[in-house]
């Protein structure tokens, strides 16, 4: 009754669901994995922005010094005087509203000594032209005390592209390395993304909302599917085959029926 499995075209049904089977549990451990990052990476945010924040220099305490990925997003602080003269903007940035327009970025002098910082003081507008310098309000005279978010310099990946041949005071990228190279000034890894400054200043930038430490995404809810479709592939073979084996059942009962005989 099973003999048609034997056929070539059932064979290669047979492998192609037996491939089937391991392709699709990889793919469901793979969600789950995705799932368990995203996860851990909640939870590292969330303690980073609740723990008792620290002087930026004691995390970052020497130029080109990396930051690392279980200090990114810790909250920090800082105490200096900016440094508008080796202030830049960074191209292509989106507001909490998704709009496009530029990171205001400005290094501080820390009061302590120990070196200079690059601060994200937040989001503005992109003015008539993307050649000319946007419209920026002023950094704060005076000494500050900054409150904000310690990030790692940004590296090219994606659609975020180091490119040359950009207008004055516009980059890419927010690189402590790139910008002690482009002013001589030596500055400390990484940057300080502002979240509160004191005195507040009448008119800053938009400042950049806390980064979302709630959303798991959906891997999981994949990876149920990957391994819920794993289930239906032994299934789907074994109804398919029983189907087949009714049709040449129906088939063979059909062929033993003699045909009636004919009156003289």
């Amino acid at each position: 009754m099973y003999r048609f499995l034997l056929s070539r075209r059932w064979l290669i049904t047979l492998l192609i669901a037996l491939l089937m089977i391991p392709a699709t549990i990889r793919l469901g451990f793979w969600q789950l994995h995705r799932h368990e990052a995203r996860v851990a990476r909640n939870e590292l945010i969330a303690h980073a922005l609740t723990d008792h924040p620290v002087p930026f220099d004691t995390l970052s305490a020497a130029p080109g010094a990396a930051v690392t990925k279980d200090l990114n997003w810790r909250a920090v602080t800082a105490t200096g005087q900016y440094d508008p003269e080796h202030e830049f903007v960074v191209r292509k940035r989106t507001s909490s509203e998704e709009k496009v327009g530029y990171f205001v970025v400005t290094p501080l002098r820390l009061s302590d000594g120990k070196g200079t910082v690059l601060v994200n003081r937040g989001w503005v507008a992109s003015g008539e032209s993307a050649t000319t310098y946007p419209a920026v309000p002023a950094a704060p005279a005076g000494e500050v005390t900054l409150a904000g978010r310690l990030r790692p310099d940004e590296v090219a990946s994606g659609s975020i592209r180091d490119r040359a041949g950009l207008p004055d005071r516009q980059f890419n990228l927010i690189s402590s390395d790139q910008q002690t190279r482009e002013s001589g000034v030596p500055l400390l890894g990484g940057y300080l993304e502002l979240t509160a400054t004191t005195p507040a200043p009448a008119d800053q930038p938009e400042m950049l909302p806390e980064p979302n430490h709630s959303d798991i995404g959906p891997h999981m809810a994949y990876a149920i599917q990957w391994w819920l479709f794993t289930a239906m592939i032994p299934v789907g073979f074994w109804v398919m085959v029983r189907r087949e084996a009714k049709d040449r059942a129906k088939e063979a009962a059909g062929a033993e029926v003699e045909p009636e005989a004919v009156p003289a």
